[in-house]
């Protein structure tokens, strides 16, 4: 069997990953057998909207920003991909072309299968089948859950809520605080909510008077996780 070679890091962010850690020792391992490892430097095109698919990936480290360019030519960043999160699946099952753009954010290690192995997976072991349909409900509820916040929390409210997300995902402990380990700008932080960079800018001052966060040039530091609850339960 041919497992791709990772870093302790990389192999333990893809086995402990919420969807993948679920599967059965076979699947798995067939899925390892089948990919490929791919090492990216910070912006490094994947895809490209309209493009055919031809891949399927899982983050072993770094983050895949996921965007789209307005209809005034601006980049607009919708979502990042997290370590342990599998995309690109949609596309191979209904064969029609990407929907946005995606490209490496920071230095980034991918997990890839082929098209054509990912449907050989799929006529092997049907379980893929079915773990890929509660993996796509999950997105199809992320996505209400966003569409809800966005038409009725205030951005406040909101901004706390990507914070713990981002701690969640890409946090790093240091003693009571937890710094957050992704990089971001203040655009890129408006661009996931939908709001101005002034706006937000407006709003992570008020974290910092309120103890709840340090904001650090492309570093967002947690100060109280609940400070951060609270801001987002209002």
């Amino acid at each position: 069997m041919n497992i791709p070679v990772l870093t302790i890091d990389e192999r333990h962010n893809i086995e402990s990953g919420a969807w993948f850690s679920k599967l059965s020792l076979p699947l798995r391992q067939a899925i390892l057998s089948r990919a490929y490892v791919r090492r990216l430097s910070d912006g490094t095109p994947l895809a490209s909207r309209g493009s055919p698919a031809e891949e399927w990936c899982g983050v072993a480290r770094g983050a895949v920003r996921v965007s789209l360019v307005s209809l005034s030519g601006k980049q607009v960043t919708l979502t990042y991909c997290e370590p342990g999160t599998w995309f690109g699946d949609i596309a191979l099952f209904d064969g029609l072309p990407r929907t946005h753009d995606a490209d490496a954010h920071g230095e980034t290690t991918l997990l890839s299968v082929r098209k054509a192995d990912f449907k050989e997976l799929l006529v092997q072991h049907t379980e893929l089948y079915e773990a890929l349909l509660r993996l796509n409900c999950r997105r199809l509820r992320l996505m209400f859950n966003q569409f809800e916040d966005l038409n009725t929390k205030p951005l406040a409210a909101r901004l706390a809520k990507q914070i713990m997300l981002l701690a969640k995902s890409y946090g790093i402990e240091q003693g009571e605080e937890i710094r957050i380990g992704l990089q971001l700008a203040q655009e890129d932080l408006a661009q996931l909510l939908g709001a101005s960079r002034q706006r937000v800018n407006q709003e992570l001052k008020g974290f910092e008077r309120e103890g709840a966060v340090r904001v650090e040039p492309t570093r967002l530091v947690v100060l109280s996780t609940a400070k951060l609850l609270a801001i987002a339960g209002r």
